[in-house]
């Protein structure tokens, strides 16, 4: 029982836990940011090939050789 007792102890006292959770907090938010990031630049893109694309439809169709 009192092996059990200093086990709970060492581990209150211990940093290693409330490190871990800091750096799993700073990765979770990283992969958020990423994330959004990924999602604004592909949406962007997005819009600029349609965009693109319908000036070539128009431009195609005025075209009279």
């Amino acid at each position: 029982m009192q092996g059990l007792i200093q086990k709970v102890q060492n581990f209150l006292v211990s940093e290693d836990g409330p490190t871990a959770v800091e750096y799993a907090v700073m990765l979770a938010l990283i992969v958020i940011v990423c994330l959004t990031a990924i999602q604004a630049i592909g949406t962007q893109a997005n819009q600029t090939f349609t965009s693109i694309g319908n000036e070539m439809q128009t431009a195609n169709g005025k075209y009279t050789p």
